[in-house]
């Protein structure tokens, strides 16, 4: 398995499993089919299976495609296997793994688990994926299936503000693991979202091999919690693709119990990061265009590949690069780091900028970084992170988490209102082949996405690995390298002049769109308290 590629900040330490779940009762019902409704090409499809729907089905809900798919866009109309069944609350056995660390409770939100089960459907291709990622893919075969889902949802139903947001979970650590809703969960909970996280892949929900399987639950959750989670069931990563798009279709026409509770909803996004966001960038290249259950994708440091329809997360050494294919009819929002860029290859699949699709660029940020040990799974700071990992040098503490959620911001709005979000600068390269950063004389990154972290420094940011960073994980999370304190006081002569250079920065950040003025406040205490610190009288 290529470390390039099959990649996720979570795959740290034993603390993606935790406590909670609801003291509903459990019910079982099986909802009614959804069609998809598209246009279908000129000429009849090969596949008889394409379009046969299941003979025994119920009247289905047809979901209708929100605009015809482009010319260029091959696709075959096809209904989802029939039927699914819903399961939940779930309650029996011990907690619920990967409940959130964070206190729901307090923020309003309530926590559940479901069961969804069905047959799913796996893909082929006829032909070569091309770079433009313009792929036809056609059904194959059908296997049944029984994974779990998260729901984090607003308790009252008036608080909540119509968007759901479901991320396919990361499983490189051999477990279920919730990276996005890490870095995004302030802003989920302040604008009142749904979150839905979805055991998409075999090795979270049955094991199998793994990058760090010897410290995850090489099991999945049946080996885990057999009397919670004995009876799932996954055929392999073939259908993981058709899994996901079940989900989506049981949130948008639930049939009994509804994991959504009353919550109305008005818009659906799908979110996954690392190896994740390869599965998402083949399920919007060939998936997409046939079921459109989607109202917009954020794909959340993808490499140069894709996942393929065979099963595979990744071809180990491929330097093949995949675009996000152009004629889609919802927005993708791609968000890159320094790292993605240069380890994972990205640089190589950089595509332009259209209304649908927008590239994301942040200077300072790698793939993973102490924000998500730090804050997200109560390490705390001033903990040593890199100890922690065994990492030779200070992890990167950039603003990834900040524009993060500036950029599902701007997703929400822009997937609803057609809002176009703001245009990200690129970082700039000194070379492509192999792709490098051009560093300014403090060794942080010219061009991309600018914050006051950044260009009021005090340390210098990297996303690309430490040069003793051979081991583990610690090449995905980049370096911090503090300035000395001569260096600090030479730059900024009291703490004023470094606060007032910070919040002018920190004003053009907001003005620009690429931070939160929500965010700013801790962004500035952070940055004030390790200028406090470094400069301190020894």
């Amino acid at each position: 398995m290529s470390r390039a590629a099959s990649v996720c900040a979570l795959v740290v330490v034993g603390i993606l499993t935790g406590s909670g779940c609801s003291s509903n009762a459990t019910t079982t019902v099986a909802s009614a089919p959804a069609t998809v409704s598209l246009t279908a090409p000129p000429s009849p499809p090969t596949d008889p299976a394409a379009t046969d729907a299941p003979t025994t089905a119920p009247a289905p809900a047809t979901i209708a495609a929100s605009t015809t798919i482009a010319a260029s866009t091959t696709v075959v109309s096809r209904p989802l296997p029939n039927p699914v069944a819903v399961e939940g609350p779930i309650t029996a056995g011990g907690p619920m793994a990967n409940a959130a660390r964070q206190d729901l409770v307090a923020a309003g939100y309530v926590e559940e688990e479901y069961f969804v089960s069905g047959d799913a459907t796996s893909y082929t291709t006829d032909a070569e994926r091309s770079p433009d990622g313009k792929w036809t893919v056609a059904p194959d075969n059908t296997a049944p299936f029984r994974t779990r889902i998260i729901v984090r949802r607003p308790a009252d139903a008036a608080a909540a503000s119509g968007t759901v947001l479901v991320e396919w979970l990361n499983v490189s650590a051999g477990n279920d693991g919730d990276p996005d809703w890490g870095y995004l969960h302030r802003e989920i909970l302040r604008a009142g979202h749904t979150w839905v996280g979805v055991s998409a892949q075999a090795v979270g929900v049955v094991g199998g091999e793994s990058l760090l399987a010897a410290q995850g639950t090489p099991g999945g959750l049946v080996a885990a919690d057999p009397e919670r989670y004995g009876d799932l069931v996954h055929p392999g990563d073939r259908f993981a693709f058709d899994l996901f798009s079940h989900v989506a279709a049981a949130l948008r026409h639930p049939d009994g119990p509804d994991p959504l509770g009353d919550l109305v909803t008005t818009q659906i996004l799908a979110i996954g990061e690392s190896q994740s966001a390869f599965f998402l960038t083949s399920y919007i290249n060939g998936v997409h265009p046939i079921v459109e259950l989607f109202d917009g994708f954020l794909v959340h440091s993808r490499g140069n590949g894709a996942a393929s329809f065979d099963g595979t997360a990744f071809d180990r050494g491929s330097t093949a690069a995949f675009a996000i294919r152009d004629d889609l009819d919802v927005p993708v929002m791609i968000f890159s780091t320094e790292t993605d860029l240069t380890v994972l290859g990205y640089a190589a699949a950089r595509q332009d900028d259209t209304d649908l699709i927008r590239g994301w660029e942040v200077a300072g940020t790698a793939h993973a970084d102490a924000f998500l040990l730090e804050e997200v799974y109560g390490l705390g700071v001033g903990a040593d992170l890199a100890g922690i990992l065994n990492c030779p040098v200070p992890l990167n503490s950039g603003p990834q988490h900040e524009v993060l959620q500036a950029a599902l911001h701007h997703l929400v709005v822009w997937a609803a209102a057609g809002t176009l979000p703001p245009t990200s600068p690129r970082i700039q390269l000194t070379s492509s082949t192999p792709p490098a950063i051009a560093r300014d004389a403090d060794g942080n990154a010219l061009g991309g996405i600018r914050t006051p972290v950044v260009d009021v420094p005090i340390a210098a940011l990297s996303g690309d690995p430490a040069a003793e960073a051979g081991q583990g994980f610690c090449f995905l999370f980049g370096s911090t390298t503090p300035f000395d304190k001569a260096a600090l006081t030479g730059r900024y002569p009291t703490p004023d002049a470094f606060a007032d250079a910070f919040a002018t920065s920190a004003d053009q950040a907001v003005d620009a769109g690429f931070v939160l003025e929500q965010d700013v406040e801790s962004m500035t205490a952070r940055a004030r308290g390790k200028f406090a610190t470094a400069t301190a009288t020894t």
